[in-house]
């Protein structure tokens, strides 16, 4: 647990101050850093080699958290929510009080609701949603443990998290598209 603490303080002071971290999160190794930071969202693009027309998501740890990001969420939002067993994406319609550079060219945003203990405690932390992309050049295969990560990955992050190193990922969540409008598209079971 201090070495869980240790952590968040250590990503939370890098973030802080713009800067990007590789992390764990309930899926798979992630690059992250403050949603709300064009100049930090920039470096990730730049370090992923990813186009900035290929939106990214951030990861939230509540209800609070996403009605700072969305002003309309669907009711068919919290039921997907409620049911889901395995990490989920939705992607909502017309975010706000994020960095532009993170919204997709159709002007919604992935988001992830994070129960896993590092991710959540930082978000407390943080008091703003955390960007999540995979930790790969855009292209490559994503790493399912800290073992596959390029190399190039964890020398251009700010702040590599030291914890579960040698766990292996589960499958990337589900992405499911919700609109104002309530029609719901599955992008990735």
């Amino acid at each position: 647990m201090e070495n869980l603490n240790e952590e968040i303080h250590k990503a939370f002071e890098i973030i802080k101050e713009g800067g990007i971290i590789l992390y764990p999160t309930d899926t798979v190794w992630g690059i992250g850093c403050d949603a709300t930071n064009p100049e930090a969202v920039a470096k990730i693009y730049k370090l992923k080699q990813r186009a900035e027309t290929q939106s990214m998501i951030v990861l939230m740890n509540g209800e609070k958290m996403m009605y700072n990001v969305f002003k309309n969420i669907p009711e068919v939002a919290w039921q997907i929510l409620d049911l889901s067993e395995k990490p989920t994406t939705l992607i909502l319609d017309e975010p706000r009080n994020v960095a532009h550079n993170i919204i997709a060219k159709d002007n919604s945003l992935g988001i992830r609701l994070v129960k896993e203990p590092f991710c959540f405690k930082l978000l407390e932390r943080m008091k703003k949603p955390l960007v999540s992309t995979s930790a790969n050049i855009s292209g490559q295969p994503t790493p399912i443990a800290f073992k596959d990560i390029n190399p190039e990955i964890i020398k251009g992050v700010d702040y590599v998290v030291n914890l579960y190193h040698d766990r292996v990922a589960g499958k990337p969540s589900t992405i499911i598209k919700l609109t104002n409008d309530s029609q719901v598209k599955v992008i990735r079971k």
